[in-house]
């Protein structure tokens, strides 16, 4: 035999979790892109919140400078129009600390502020820092209140001070309320109506205007947003993550269906090799075996007549010989299989035809034979000469099971849907473990002393042709039950 022959056999590397880990790399990515999305909704949403609160904080500010700008403008010509100028020629000069002046000037003030939104008025001394009037009665002759913005209000600047104190957790139960102050210095002018001629500065009005409501409606539109992107993020997540949690498992269940593949087709690609090879073999000791055997024939012939009495050792030859021509016929057949001749009829009739041949061997092996056969058997197409191999397999392999005797059961049924005929051997023997029932279809498994391993895998290709299934189920010491399936049409 040709070295070339054997080296037909390759050994494939088997898949490795390696493998199976890059198939599911894209799971990876999916979920990768998910938590990625998370966090970039998130910061979105804060990033957009804190734009559109700042930019209504910048509007909310630049309004309300103007606003009171123009109200403190407003009140500096009514106080002088109403109050100095009628007071100088009434009383010759300015003095708030008589009783009368101040309250002629508090109501003077009080009717100008009246529904317009201000907290407070505060007019201080041009000459000294010193609170000459306020609508708050507690700061009148309060001295040194005036900061920077009193100086540069005397220099004729207008000056407005922003003091705010508040975020969102400020929304919370039981934190510090939201604080929004505006106050807005300006010169206290004599007002001419003649333009361009500008009036002497007589004091400071500082305009107090609380804008917390306004502050508070702005933080919590600030709340508002980013609750609706955190909704709108949630939602968002909720799919991607349903999208991934379904692409995980369609690319999970393609992946292992691929390997899946691989595998068979390595397996089957193996097993083509393995049996180029056994075939080869086979083929290379059929023709000595058969001289070998022909051989002790004769040698058992002449020693019959040169020595009687030790014929028996030419007939160890022999039925060695016979033996080993049955392996090799077995070996062939699991290597080149015939393809089945269909013709229909009743599986039936296999099983009469099995039964008259191993009545002796059952009785000699104590076992009990019970037949159940269904005369409505439908007909289908199958091999008769297979089928019967098929069977015959089944039925040593029971045998072998029970040394001690037992009970073989032979059943035929219609299919679940009737389009089909099933066969049942049932035996009472040492049955198999979970382990072996996954081994016994493989080729040249067996736990026997002797013997190929190629029985249960030639009847399970014989089977597949047909487009049939054969099945095994099995209790460890107690029973074993194989079942042949074949359908009623094959193509």
């Amino acid at each position: 035999m040709k070295k070339n022959n054997y080296q037909s056999l390759i050994i494939h590397k088997p898949i490795s979790d390696a493998d199976i880990n890059i198939a599911l790399q894209p799971i990876k990515l999916i979920e990768y892109f998910s938590f990625t999305s998370l966090i970039i909704i998130l910061l979105a949403s804060i990033i957009l919140s804190l734009a559109i609160a700042d930019n209504a904080k910048r509007v909310l500010l630049q309004r309300s400078e103007a606003y009171s700008l123009l109200f403190a403008k407003n009140l500096n010509r009514q106080v002088f129009l109403q109050f100095v100028l009628p007071t100088f020629v009434r009383y010759g000069r300015i003095a708030l600390s008589q009783p009368e002046q101040f309250n002629r000037l508090d109501t003077i003030i009080q009717n100008t502020t009246e529904g317009m939104r201000i907290d407070s008025v505060t007019i201080y001394d041009s000459k000294e820092n010193i609170i000459s009037y306020s609508t708050r009665n507690d700061l009148v002759g309060k001295r040194e209140l005036g900061g920077i913005e009193y100086s540069k209000a005397l220099m004729g600047k207008n000056y407005s001070v922003l003091e705010s104190s508040g975020s969102i957790f400020n929304l919370l139960p039981g934190t510090a309320p939201i604080y929004c102050t505006l106050k807005t210095f300006i010169p206290f002018k004599q007002d001419h109506r003649q333009k361009g001629k500008k009036g002497n500065i007589m004091g400071v009005i500082e305009v107090v205007k609380d804008l917390s409501d306004d502050l508070r409606a702005i933080i919590e539109l600030q709340s508002q947003i980013i609750f609706l992107s955190l909704t709108i993020m949630s939602l968002l997540f909720a799919v991607l993550s349903f999208i991934a949690v379904r692409a995980n498992k369609i690319i999970e269940t393609r992946a292992n269906e691929r390997l899946r593949l691989e595998e068979q087709l390595n397996k089957a690609e193996r097993l083509a090799n393995l049996g180029k090879m056994v075939a080869a073999v086979s083929h290379e000791i059929k023709n000595p075996l058969g001289i070998v055997r022909s051989t002790a024939e004769i040698l058992r012939k002449r020693i019959s007549k040169l020595a009687p009495g030790n014929e028996h050792l030419a007939s160890i030859i022999v039925e060695e010989t016979s033996r080993l021509d049955g392996i090799v016929q077995e070996f062939l057949v699991f290597a080149r299989p015939n393809d089945p001749k269909l013709k229909k009829g009743s599986l039936n009739e296999v099983v009469h035809r099995l039964v008259r041949f191993m009545e002796g061997e059952l009785a000699t092996n104590s076992i009990h034979l019970i037949t159940h056969l269904n005369p409505s058997l439908p007909e289908v197409d199958f091999d008769a000469d297979q089928i019967y191999q098929v069977l015959l397999n089944i039925m040593f392999n029971a045998i072998h099971a029970m040394p001690e005797g037992g009970t073989v059961t032979i059943r035929t049924d219609p299919t679940h849907n009737g389009q089909g005929a099933a066969i049942k051997i049932i035996d009472t023997g040492s049955g198999m473990s979970e382990d072996k029932m996954k081994q016994i279809f493989t080729p040249f498994y067996t736990d026997k002393h002797r013997g190929t391993g190629l029985g249960l895998a030639i009847a399970k290709n014989i089977v597949e042709k047909h487009h049939g299934s054969i099945r095994v189920q099995s209790i460890e010491n107690k029973s074993t039950t194989f079942t042949v399936t074949i359908n009623s049409t094959t193509t």
